[in-house]
């Protein structure tokens, strides 16, 4: 992260990471992480006065970035540490992956987005923000990203009605697993899980959540 970017609007990201600390009790670690990445970069112009309120702003073509503590949350719940390999499916505008970057590295992070205008936007972003080394590519995250497995942790920042095959078999044995899957009436469960070395998952459910459906 450059200086300038990172003094920038420093106040309110410190404020809003002591916040989503506070009331969710997440590693010191990722908090650092919240507070190291700039969101109103992130965030459209219009949307600008709200970069740093904790609830999920649109982004255009459908699409949402996250609420902070939700990014926190799930990065907590995944238990990311340096050198683990990443894969997110969904980039968005970029700016879990740019969280993700700051615990695992930014050479670690392998994100799919649907999308090739959000795909084409998110990569220029990050790399405006010192995060180039994320590795993104447009294609249907159903699929994963086969040619950089095995990864150590996978995650969906978009509602599915179960874990993609694929994506299950892209994860080492041991690996951990996180989305938010669908259920009945609409309903969603952010479910976590591990794989155990037969290939099959242990989940735990982690509560209702709310997030855009996996496109495709």
């Amino acid at each position: 992260m450059t200086d300038d970017a990172t003094r920038d609007r420093r106040d309110e990201r410190e404020r809003l990471a002591e916040t989503v600390a506070a009331r969710n009790e997440i590693d010191d670690r990722v908090q650092s992480a919240l507070e190291a990445v700039p969101r109103h970069a992130f965030v459209p112009d219009d949307r600008q006065a709200n970069a740093y309120v904790d609830r999920p702003l649109p982004i255009g073509n459908g699409q949402t970035i996250s609420a902070p503590h939700m990014v926190a949350v799930m990065a907590d719940e995944l238990s990311l540490e340096p050198g683990d390999a990443v894969l997110e499916i969904g980039t968005g505008c970029g700016y879990h992956a740019a969280v993700t970057a700051e615990l695992v590295g930014a050479d670690n992070v392998y994100s799919v987005e649907y999308d090739p205008e959000l795909a084409d936007a998110a990569r220029s972003r990050l790399a405006d923000l010192d995060y180039e080394a994320v590795d993104v590519r447009t294609g249907d995250g159903r699929d994963g990203w086969p040619e950089h497995a095995p990864y150590d942790a996978a995650y969906l920042t978009c509602a599915a009605s179960a874990f993609p095959d694929p994506v299950v078999e892209q994860v080492r044995p041991g690996g951990r697993l996180l989305a938010p899957l669908e259920g009945g009436l609409g309903s969603q469960t952010l479910t976590f899980a591990r794989k155990r070395e037969d290939g099959s998952l242990e989940r735990e459910e982690r509560g209702t959540v709310r997030f855009v459906p996996m496109r495709g």
